[in-house]
Order: structure tokens, then sequence, then C-alpha cells
């Protein structure tokens, strides 16, 4: 039988420098290659690089692009860029998702606006497809067209309060590429016919779409380039990121790095429920007074119809030991009744506590001589709605442990300084 799983540009580089790969979204990706601890820990210190070519990309463009978004997409894009909510303008992008008519979920995104009717969508391995044919099922009599774009797009991750020293190295002008570079723009075209392309290229001349953001909750860009370019740019990267001790970083330190950040990961942490009571209400259209939204879109009437809501919160822990969430492994209350189940959860080894008190190894602030041991963290979904600071426990097979509802976890993180203070 034909192996059916996938591989990305780099995984024949991966082999050769001893990575341990599983399958992941179709894909044989890296879990780690010496130590996740330290993979985990690159992208709080300095830098870590990862390979995230298994992402897909697709392209909306079209007179009516925008108003198809609108009716698949759960953020508002006419209010959805800062404190301000102005409308999404090219240079700039939105976190949201696509919805079933049940609410569920059927993938997470980020929305890119190229230019005026031109559009990419970023989603998860495997998922391209599936949302291209969500967005063709709905496009009806509007003038838009939708192209898939699944395999044919390379993807590199760089992290970390370094990244923009170590990008330096490998872009053109780089003053003029981080001039203005707020959280959440891109520069660049990964296609040489794009009126954007000269935005970003390499110093080999390809041209790149630059995107300031990422999934660990740091400082740092996702880069977006031809697929046969994939490799040349990775060896450009890792030779420009040896004096900064940049780090190769896996898929292991990648869910740590999230879990950590309060970040989702689709079909998990959501899934097939209503994509609603959960920690990442920015995804939505809510109104300003936080009940209702200010659009109609697929989905919208089961959320507001819920007549037996879930609800999903983070959680941190005492220390670094966790819970397995294949067992499955489940919430207990107070009174020591099963309420709900743990969706992810894994070790922040970034983190750990003094006192009361949680501190990052990047935290300014941090007691003399602070060390972190790691302290697990995650979400749980639960019939019940509790408070932050509620304490609950988890429980698998092997162990219970006693946790803490958390509206944030690891503290002082970079993803959102002004890059001025990066460079």
């Amino acid at each position: 039988m034909e192996n059916s799983i996938k591989l990305t540009p780099l995984h024949e580089w991966h082999l050769t420098h001893d990575a341990n790969t599983a399958e992941f979204g179709g894909y044989d990706m890296p879990l780690w290659y010496a130590s996740a601890k330290s993979e985990h820990l690159a992208p709080l210190t300095g830098a870590g690089l990862f390979d995230t070519s298994h992402m897909a990309v697709v392209l909306i463009s079209g007179p009516d692009a925008r108003d198809l978004l609108q009716l698949c997409f759960t953020n508002d894009l006419d209010r959805c860029i800062g404190k301000s909510k102005k409308p999404l303008f090219p240079g700039r992008c939105v976190y949201g998702a696509y919805l079933n008519p049940s609410g569920g979920i059927i993938d997470d995104t980020i929305i890119y606006q190229l230019e005026e009717s031109h559009y990419m969508a970023v989603v998860n391995a495997g998922m391209g497809g599936r949302v291209a044919r969500h967005l063709e099922e709905h496009k009806d009599n509007r003038n838009v067209e939708i192209t898939d774009l699944t395999d044919r797009v390379g993807k590199i991750d760089v992290q970390g309060p370094l990244s923009a020293k170590i990008l330096a190295g490998v872009v053109n002008d780089p003053e003029k590429v981080f001039e203005r570079f707020p959280y959440f723009s891109f520069k660049g075209h990964f296609e040489s016919r794009s009126s954007l392309a000269e935005q970003v290229r390499l110093i080999d001349g390809t041209p790149i779409l630059l995107s300031r953001t990422g999934y660990t909750g740091e400082f740092g860009f996702e880069i977006f380039l031809d697929r046969d370019a994939t490799v040349r740019l990775w060896k450009m990267i890792i030779v420009a990121g040896r004096p900064f001790g940049m780090t190769p970083c896996g898929l292991a330190a990648r869910d740590s790095l999230r879990c950590g950040a309060v970040l989702p990961l689709s079909h998990q942490d959501i899934g097939d429920w209503p994509f609603i009571n959960h920690p990442w209400p920015f995804a939505l259209a809510l109104t300003d007074q936080g009940f209702g939204f200010t659009k109609r879109f697929i989905g919208h009437q089961a959320l507001l119809d819920n007549e037996n809501p879930e609800y999903t919160y983070a959680f941190v822990g005492k220390n670094l030991r966790k819970v397995s969430v294949g067992d499955p492994a489940i919430v207990l209350d107070a009174d020591g009744k099963q309420v709900g189940q743990v969706l992810s959860c894994a070790t922040d080894m970034g983190i750990g506590r003094h006192g009361e008190k949680i501190y990052s190894i990047a935290s300014p602030d941090k007691p003399e001589g602070f060390k972190p041991k790691g302290l697990c963290c995650g979400f749980i979904k639960v019939n019940t709605k509790m408070a932050s600071g509620q304490v609950i426990e988890i429980k698998d097979k092997r162990r219970k442990l006693e946790v803490t509802i958390a509206d944030d976890i690891r503290p002082d993180r970079t993803a959102r300084l002004p890059i001025k203070e990066m460079l």
C-alpha cells in the first residue's frame, strides 16, 4: 500500500539532523531534535526556527471576496483592527474561524488582506481543500475566485526576541523592511508576479511574504515563499542565526509554547461544538457590550441559541507534572464530581512559581537566581461556569492534579512589543 503520509520540503534536512518525527495533520513532522525543553526555551530567550510548511494557504480574490469572507468568517472585517476597531486593510491580518451551521469549528484561520479585493487565508495542515470547498459552497453568485495552494507554498517561522536581528541577515534592505511593522501586519508576497513582491526580498532575490505573527506568544515572524526555495531559506537562516544561538524546534515545543501563550489547537481545544464561551472572544464579531454580533455569519445563530452551553478555560498547575489527554483526562469540581474533560495539557518549561506568583524566564522582574522548573498548563471544557483563580482537579488513569483556572499563563510575552525594542 502506498504511503499516504506527506512530507514538507525540509523533511530530508530534519532526518539528517536527527529529528524525532511523527505524523501530524497528515505530514511526517519533527517533534524534537536533541531536547524539547531547550527548543521550548529558545523562543523565550533567543530564537527558534520552525518548519511550518504543513500549513495550507487559500487565496480568495475578486470584487465580492470580502463579502464572501464576511459570511464565512467569524470576525468582522469591517471592525477588527486595534482598540478603535478599524476595518481590515491591505498589509494587515486578523484571526478568526470558519463555522458550520451548528456553530462548530471547520477550522481556525488568519485572514490577510493582500490588496483591495485579494485575500489570503492560512489554515491548518490538511485543511486547505476543506476550507476551499466550504468557501465555494457558499459563494453563490458572488464574483470570487478561490485557489487552494496546499503544498505549493513553503512556510518557515522564526520566533523569539532575536528574530528580527537574525532575519536582518537574510533580507534585502532590512531597515526599510522592519520600519513600521506592528503586530499582525505583513509585507511582501511569495509570488514574483505580484506588485507586492518588491516589498521584501531575500538577499538572493527571492520574494517572500513576511508576517509579524506566530504560534508561540513571542515576538517573531512567519515567512511564506515559493516551495522550491524553502530549503535554501532554511539554510540561510541557520547560518544567520548561529551568532545568536538560534535553535531549530519541533512540534513538541510548538505545542508547549502555544499552551503557555493561551493559544488553541484547532480540532482539539476548539472543535465540533459551539465556538463560544472560550478564552478567544477576539475571534468573534462581538458587539462592544460583549453579547450579540455586529454581523451575520454562518453559525452565528447557533451560537446565540445555544441552550446547553459548555465553557472552555485555560488552566495552570502547581508544578511540571501533567495528565495525558489520550487516557482520556477528566475535570473534577470541588466535590469530586466530573464536570468536563481536559482538551490540552502540556508543560511550559519557561515558567515557574515564586511564592504565589508565576514568573517567566524572560520576566524582567524575576527574582534573583530564578530558574523555572516548568508548570503544566492547557485547556479544559466543562459544563459549568468557572472563575479565574478557581481550583479544580484534572485526572487521568495514572494521576490526579490540582490546577487553577487562569485568564493568562506565561507572563511577559514579547509578541506585541514595539519592533523598535526588538532591533
